[in-house]
């Protein structure tokens, strides 16, 4: 609490909560900080203390919304095994990616609009020993009753019914032979590269006195504007980011061997984790609006 002494002549003067500059006959003592909460006056016989009580701003927290991608369907992790040749029916030669699958794939958590926000599952893959996790992450996972896993991913969904921790998901039950994936994983890293390689840039020539071989050339204008625009390809770290491929088709479903054959080439090298989920087609299963 601050305290104001003031001493007042017979004349009657007025003191307000606000900062004046005094009268010669009135002689103020502020030792006042920036924020007062109040004003207490020595003289009883002036008036009754003046406490001003600090101004308080009514603070409305905005909703949080979540911003995440909604998924088709809900889908699968599996790990890349690496490429090869398969021969169709009819003797087409297809380049497939074959991707395997360890245990897991347990439903870990439902997440709903009640208690999270959003509609969500979420999916563990890749069983471990239980010191390969930290208490945290054991506690969330013994919660549900489940094994030790590894890897942890959500698929947000419209709706979750049919969902509950524990649950068991097959691959015969979510995919079939035929059907078009979205395959997700990180690409393989290739650190430090030039343009040439990481943009496809063309080289300049190598003989007739050329000095530009390989180089990067301008990268802007001079006095104007004077800067190097945002986004400007140049050489850097290559590789190493996450990437979808979209629309990819499952050729072959091997369920002994518990592999899926997908056509073409997927992110990562032999090894990598791979997310695998339905294609988002707009009119078929995404909504136009």
């Amino acid at each position: 609490m601050s305290i104001v002494a003031v001493r007042i002549t017979p004349i009657t003067t007025t003191i307000s909560p606000q900062f004046h500059r005094p009268s010669p006959t009135a002689i103020l003592t502020l030792p006042l900080r920036k924020t007062h909460t109040s004003l207490h006056c020595s003289n009883s016989s002036f008036l009754n203390p003046i406490r001003l009580s600090p101004v308080t701003r009514p603070t409305t927290r905005k909703p949080t919304s979540i911003q995440m991608s909604m998924e088709a369907g809900v889908g699968l992790m599996g790990t890349k095994l690496g490429m090869m040749t398969y021969f169709e029916p009819t003797g087409k030669v297809v380049p497939v990616t074959v991707i395997g699958f360890r245990e897991g794939n347990v439903v870990t958590q439902v997440k709903t609009d009640e208690t999270d926000g959003y509609n969500a599952v979420q999916i563990g893959y890749r069983r471990v020993r239980d010191k390969k996790l930290t208490k945290p992450e054991m506690g969330h996972l013994e919660k549900s009753g489940v094994i030790p896993l590894r890897h942890l991913q959500e698929f947000r969904l419209p709706s979750v019914d049919g969902f509950e921790p524990n649950q068991k998901l097959v691959l015969e039950e979510l995919f079939k032979e035929g059907d078009l994936v979205d395959v997700s994983g990180t690409t393989i890293g290739k650190g430090f590269q030039g343009g040439i390689k990481r943009h496809n840039f063309k080289r300049g020539p190598m003989t007739h006195g050329s000095k530009s071989h390989r180089a990067l050339g301008s990268i802007g204008a001079g006095t104007t504007p004077g800067r190097v625009y945002k986004g400007k390809k140049m050489p850097g770290q290559m590789g190493g980011t996450k990437t979808k491929i979209r629309k990819l088709k499952i050729v072959k479903i091997d369920t002994d061997l518990r592999v899926v054959m997908i056509k073409g080439a997927v992110p990562g090298k032999p090894g990598n984790l791979i997310r695998i989920a339905p294609a988002k087609i707009v009119g078929k299963n995404i909504p136009k609006n």
